[in-house]
C-alpha cells in the first residue's frame, strides 16, 4: 500500500531519503501553460537542499537535465539503432522533434515541412517516396492530417527495415483546461492500419533512463520518480528500481488507487500535489 504523505515530519523524511528527483512534467509541475501551485517554491527547496549536502547530486531543471522522450528518441535513433548518417527519418511530430533530431546529427524529412501540412488530398500517384528514410517516428502533432498517415504508413510497408518508432504511449495529456489526445492516440491510426505495435522509447520504457544514466550518475537507491500517471511515471520508476511519488493533479484518480477497481500498480508514496512539500518550509 502507498504511503500517504500529509506532514511536515513524513515529507522531511522523503527529503533525507533521496538525493536525485526525478519529475515528469504535465500533471506534476504544471498543467498546460499554468504552473502547478507551489511548484516553483518545491524545486527551489530541493535545489536548496542538496547544495547544503552535495553540489554535485541532485540537479534540477537547467537545460541539460531534462530528458523528453524526444530527446531519448533522437539518441534511440543515433546511438542503439545506430541508422546509418545516410538514411533519414520520416516525422510525424512538431519542431522540438526535428530539434532533436537535428541535435544528434540526423537527417528527417516530414514534420513540419509545408509540403506535409496540407489538407490537400494525398494520391500515391502524385508521390515519389524517399529510398533513403529508413524510420518513421511518431510524436505528439497538433497538426496530424491524412498525407502524414500516409507517408509514414507506406514508408513503413515499402522501405525495407524501415522502423516504426513512437516518442511515447501516452493516450492523453493533461492541459489547465482538461485532457487533450497525446502522442499515443496519434500514432493509433498507424498501428490499426499497419496492424503492428511500434518501437516506444519513452516511459515506461527503460531507454529513457539509460539516457539519464548516460549524463548523470545517481545513485537508483537514493532517487525517485515523481509523476501523475500510473501506467508510465509510476512503472517507469518501478522498472528502473526506483522509489515512486504519484501526485494527483493530472491524470490518476483518487479512485484509481483505493478501493476495488484500484490499479495495480502501487507507488511508494501518494500527495496531492507537489506544492504540498512547502510544509517544509513552514
Amino acid at each position: 500500500m502507498a504511503a500517504r504523505l500529509s506532514s511536515r515530519e513524513q515529507y522531511a523524511d522523503l527529503l533525507d531519503k533521496y538525493d536525485t528527483w526525478l519529475f515528469d512534467c504535465d500533471g506534476v509541475l504544471w498543467q498546460g501553460d499554468k504552473l502547478i501551485e507551489g511548484a516553483t517554491e518545491v524545486l527551489q527547496l530541493l535545489r536548496h537542499h542538496n547544495e547544503l549536502r552535495d553540489r554535485t547530486t541532485m540537479r534540477l531543471m537547467d537545460q541539460d537535465e531534462i530528458f523528453g522522450s524526444a530527446f531519448a528518441s533522437a539518441v534511440y535513433i543515433s546511438s542503439v539503432m545506430k541508422m546509418p548518417k545516410d538514411k533519414k527519418v520520416y516525422v510525424i511530430g512538431m519542431a522540438g522533434l526535428e530539434e532533436e533530431l537535428r541535435e544528434e546529427g540526423i537527417q528527417y524529412i516530414g514534420g513540419t515541412d509545408p509540403e506535409d501540412n496540407t489538407l490537400a488530398s494525398f494520391s500515391l500517384a502524385n508521390w515519389t517516396p524517399d529510398p533513403a528514410v529508413g524510420a518513421v517516428l511518431c510524436g505528439l502533432d497538433t497538426s496530424i492530417n491524412y498525407t502524414k498517415l500516409s507517408k509514414a504508413f507506406n514508408y513503413i510497408l515499402r522501405n525495407e527495415g524501415c522502423a516504426f518508432l513512437v516518442t511515447n504511449e501516452d493516450s492523453t495529456y493533461p492541459t489547465a483546461e482538461g485532457l487533450l489526445p497525446g502522442a499515443g492516440s496519434i500514432s493509433a491510426p498507424l498501428r490499426y492500419a499497419l496492424g503492428r505495435d511500434p518501437i516506444a522509447i519513452g516511459k515506461p520504457k527503460g531507454t529513457m533512463l539509460d539516457c539519464i544514466r548516460a549524463k548523470h550518475d545517481f545513485d537508483p537507491k537514493r532517487t525517485i520518480m515523481v509523476g501523475d500517471r500510473l501506467n508510465t511515471d509510476i512503472e517507469f520508476g518501478k522498472a528502473g528500481g526506483l522509489s515512486t511519488l504519484l501526485v494527483l493533479t493530472g491524470i490518476t484518480k483518487e479512485n484509481e488507487i483505493s478501493g476495488p477497481n484500484a490499479s495495480p500498480t502501487v507507488p511508494d508514496y501518494v500527495t496531492n500535489s507537489i506544492g504540498d512539500l512547502r510544509a517544509l518550509l513552514s
